[in-house]
């Protein structure tokens, strides 16, 4: 009786296939953009409020 089951040993692509990794997404930069407009506009309050 044959074995249908394909060895993922004996072909350099089968084996890649095997030990691939699922990718994970990339994080999201949006944290970043949010804090940078905070910060933008933390300073323009606190300067407009030492010249005026």
């Amino acid at each position: 009786m044959s074995d249908n089951r394909v060895d993922p040993g004996g072909n350099t692509e089968a084996f890649r296939a095997f030990t691939r990794t699922p990718e994970t997404p990339a994080p999201s930069k949006a944290p970043y953009v949010i804090g940078g407009v905070v910060a933008v506009a933390l300073i323009a309050l606190i300067a407009w409020l030492a010249f005026s």
